[in-house]
């Protein structure tokens, strides 16, 4: 006859079946988990969680691994309401099993997915568009917030930041003049080649030259300009103010009781608002330039002729067009470069997001305007 296991013995985890009713004894702890978790699984093989009397008396030690293979053998409802059928348990290892039922009845279990590429495509395509639709909402309200603050600070002069306007300058308007300027002119050759190259063939290479004022003056000048800024300075916007806020700098800012609007973004949307104009315009002279260039080397236009028939073929109004559409890019940049900056929620991974996202929007809303403000002014006669 065997000896009988004394107190200090560790007993492994077993189940003892009688019957109708289990009984749990043992220790349900990690160390037995692999021998338990296969009698469970046998167990529970076309049987009812729930139609089992469960016997916890003899249970010797119990941990987390072991209350799972419990929850698994029980059900999560049966073990949520342990306190009704097992008074008899400490309270401790009750409000173990307790929690941890409860947490499982809380949780949906997945839901089977079926394959309906239709019916995902549809619903992908609807939040996309909700999600455009809350996104263009927010840009709204953000514009009127920096319009409002820009309206509560026009009339007071010792609210103005001059030496963050004069930074932001430097920083959007110098720094991005020699490449603005550069591929301004590259373009502006392009065009003319492709010009040169097309007008051949029915004998107008002399329109060259219209072409090529005409595409940069309403066009190519202030659209290339905005991009290039949409590329470099919205993205410089919206990492500055991510680190920031990621920093919780504009947190201390309010703190201070300070408008982070007034503070930050005024002085760049100001210095946006007339940088990109002066850019704009450096465009034009660099892709008019590019195009003399090359109507002078193929088409041996010479530059007193080229400046000629610009004088005399292209009216003031195509470079007033191209103007002022400057400060309405600019604007849009920096207030959506702004934006996402202060969408930031405080990761690097948030911070990459985000700037590429204010890359995006500038790039795609300023395009967009480009489009519409053409066919206004085609229909407009302008």
């Amino acid at each position: 006859m065997p000896e009988p296991m004394t107190a200090s013995t560790p007993e492994p985890g077993h189940i003892d079946p009688q019957g109708e009713r289990l009984a749990i004894r043992g220790d349900w702890t990690l160390e037995h988990h692999a021998s338990l978790k296969r009698e469970v699984e046998r167990l529970a093989k076309g049987r009812e969680p729930s139609a089992q009397r469960i016997d916890l008396t003899p249970l010797a030690a119990l941990d987390t691994a072991g209350a799972v293979l419990l929850m698994e053998l029980t059900g999560a409802e049966r073990l949520a309401a342990i306190d009704d059928w097992a008074p008899e348990l400490p309270a401790t290892r009750r409000a173990l099993l307790r929690t941890l039922g409860e947490a499982m009845v809380d949780r949906p279990a997945p839901a089977a997915r079926s394959r309906r590429p239709l019916r995902d495509g549809l619903a992908q395509t609807g939040q996309l568009v909700e999600g455009l639709w809350h996104q263009q909402v927010q840009l709204l309200g953000f514009i009127g917030q920096v319009l409002a603050t820009l309206a509560g600070t026009a009339w007071r002069p010792s609210r103005w930041r001059l030496t963050s306007v004069v930074a932001q300058l430097h920083q959007t308007g110098l720094n991005a003049l020699p490449i603005v300027a550069l591929l301004t002119f590259l373009v502006g050759a392009v065009v003319a080649f492709l010009g040169a190259t097309v007008l051949r063939d029915f004998g107008a290479t002399i329109y060259t030259v219209n072409l090529v004022a005409f595409a940069f003056l309403r066009e190519f000048g202030v659209l290339l300009a905005a991009i290039l800024l949409a590329g470099r300075t919205a993205s410089a916007f919206t990492a500055q103010l991510g680190a920031m806020k990621a920093n919780e700098e504009l947190d201390a800012v309010r703190t201070l009781g300070l408008d982070p609007i007034e503070l930050l973004v005024l002085p760049r949307v100001l210095a946006m608002m007339l940088t990109l104009p002066i850019l704009t315009f450096v465009g034009m002279l660099s892709g008019i330039l590019g195009g003399a260039l090359i109507c002078g080397l193929a088409l041996d236009i010479s530059l007193i002729q080229f400046v000629s028939i610009l004088q005399r073929d292209i009216p003031l109004n195509h470079f007033l067009v191209g103007l002022a559409k400057a400060p309405i890019f600019a604007f849009l940049v920096a207030v959506i470069g702004c934006l996402e900056g202060f969408k930031v929620s405080g990761s690097a991974q948030s911070v990459g997001e985000h700037t590429t996202s204010s890359v995006v929007q500038s790039i795609f809303m300023v395009i967009l305007l480009d489009a519409v403000a053409a066919l206004f002014f085609m229909e407009m006669g302008w």
